[in-house]
């Protein structure tokens, strides 16, 4: 199957090949972030939301001026079901105060929406999401860049 999706912030069609293992169909037909907050609580297009206590989500402004993107949510993230408030969390602190950034003006979020983790006796370790848990979760981080509207910066973290 087929989906024709206009790119917002380019203002082109792009076609592209619609999976059977998506977030796509959950996308909010007028997403806010709120509705796709809620909307993502739901998903099921991968099996990572078996072993993950909540999706974590992005958090930030609608205005943001940059958004750093990580690879999937931690332990300590998994936990309190927000991004970056683990050890990531807190160098990302560190290096948007050395840079003069307040982290309030950024948006941050993972591709991945819930904890992908193997059990080391008592601790839970992050294991590296493969290609289909990324391509599930696609359409999420996709929704978030389109939902910023003033931003002019995209940071990987990975």
């Amino acid at each position: 199957m087929i989906s024709i999706n206009q790119d917002a912030k380019r203002g082109t069609v792009v076609a592209r090949r619609k999976s059977r293992d998506s977030a796509e169909d959950l996308i909010p037909e007028k997403p806010s972030l709120s509705s796709l907050k809620e909307a993502a609580a739901d998903c099921r297009a991968c099996d990572l939301w078996e072993r993950g206590t909540q999706t974590v989500f992005g958090e930030g402004g609608r205005r943001a001026k940059v958004m750093f993107i990580g690879e999937q949510p931690g332990n300590e993230e998994d936990l309190q079901g927000k991004p970056f408030v683990g050890p990531a969390g807190r160098l990302l602190d560190e290096a948007l105060e050395q840079a003069g950034i307040d982290r309030r003006q950024a948006y941050v979020t993972n591709v991945v929406k819930h904890f992908k983790w193997e059990a080391r006796g008592k601790r839970r370790i992050h294991k590296k999401p493969n290609s289909s848990e990324i391509d599930a979760c696609r359409p999420w981080i996709e929704a978030e860049i389109a939902f910023v509207d003033d931003l002019k910066k995209i940071a990987g973290i990975l």
